[in-house]
């Protein structure tokens, strides 16, 4: 039995169209919902915390919560923006949830997350004195204070300096386990979605493309558009490795081999010239045309003192059906 369930669900906001969102999220899982800024992302979240008119059914706990408002759903928000009202400091934007429900075991809670999140020294402090950083565990203490079964995180990295984002991913994933949460997650980035996610769903134009756990969707795409979007290389027809000339495959430009001698022991072996190299701080790039085709490959410097061939000379590839993804 699914914990949260998504079915056919459409959404209209303005000119953009949610269509037929269908996918199921379990008791405790981490999923996160990957697309490209106005995919759809952040509306199918706020119409899960029942914040538009939706068509079709949203189940929680197999109850039919579609027409439920707002603070009946039990789910827990924290914006890209962080949302925090400015006329409260750090406490009063924690409590809030106290105004309009009952909070269980509520200071044993405020203190844990107090100490537990490092707001010791903010406690008391205004929203506008506050660091990205440090807006960014208010608002998600403010959210798991209100003690939901249910917690949607709108792009929560996108304000987060760089130097300090796996120290941030870190930090929700631990957060999801001691509260024993169940996370929805929406990001643009595939390093965040491969390191949060238990699921993935691809969302592109308002729709769902595919579903399912982080290595699944992440190394075998459903689809050309979703494998294009993923940023998957070598795109080439299946009748080069004289299978299925119908189909598409893409090969990782880190499992492909060179050699300028044919001794390579790979499945697939093909000779061609060189048409580029390009010297990267630690690897080589290589285009390497192989008929009218052009394969993309990455080699490591220390594995090569140099371009092991010319621009224009013969150069032989390889690598293996293991690596190889069918689109």
């Amino acid at each position: 039995m699914s914990f949260l369930c998504l079915q056919a669900l459409t959404c209209d906001v303005g000119a953009f169209h949610l269509h037929d969102i269908s996918f199921d999220v379990g008791e405790g899982e981490y999923f996160v919902i990957l697309g490209h800024s106005g995919a759809g992302k952040t509306v199918i979240l706020e119409s899960i915390a029942g914040l538009h008119h939706v068509g079709g059914k949203l189940l929680f706990n197999d109850k039919d919560i579609t027409r439920l408002v707002p603070e009946n759903r039990e789910v827990g928000f924290v914006y890209q923006d962080f949302a925090l009202f400015p006329n409260m400091n750090v406490r009063e934007n924690i409590l809030y949830a106290g105004r309009y429900k009952h909070i269980e075991n509520a200071q044993e809670l405020l203190e844990d997350l107090i100490s537990f999140l490092g707001l010791e020294k903010i406690i008391d402090r205004r929203i506008d004195n506050l660091s990205g950083g440090e807006k960014q565990r208010v608002a998600i203490a403010r959210a798991i204070y209100a003690r939901p079964k249910i917690l949607l995180l709108d792009e929560p990295l996108s304000a987060i300096d760089p130097t300090f984002r796996n120290a941030i991913m870190k930090f929700l994933k631990d957060i999801h386990r001691r509260y024993g949460l169940t996370t929805l997650h929406v990001t643009h980035n595939f390093r965040e979605a491969s390191y949060l996610a238990d699921r993935i769903a691809i969302v592109m134009d308002g729709k769902v493309q595919q579903v399912g756990s982080a290595n699944e969707v992440l190394s075998h795409p459903a689809s050309l558009k979703v494998a294009e979007f993923l940023g998957f290389k070598n795109i080439l027809p299946g009748a080069l490795l004289q299978s299925d000339e119908t189909r598409l495959f893409s090969i990782d430009p880190n499992d492909i081999l060179v050699s300028k001698e044919n001794d390579l022991a790979c499945d697939y072996i093909f000779e061609g010239k060189l048409d580029e190299c390009m010297g990267i701080v630690d690897h080589f790039k290589l285009f390497i045309g192989v008929g009218e085709h052009q394969f993309f490959v990455k080699s490591l410097k220390r594995e090569h003192e140099g371009c092991a061939i010319d621009r224009g000379e013969k150069i032989v590839i390889g690598f293996n059906k293991k690596d190889v993804t069918y689109l």
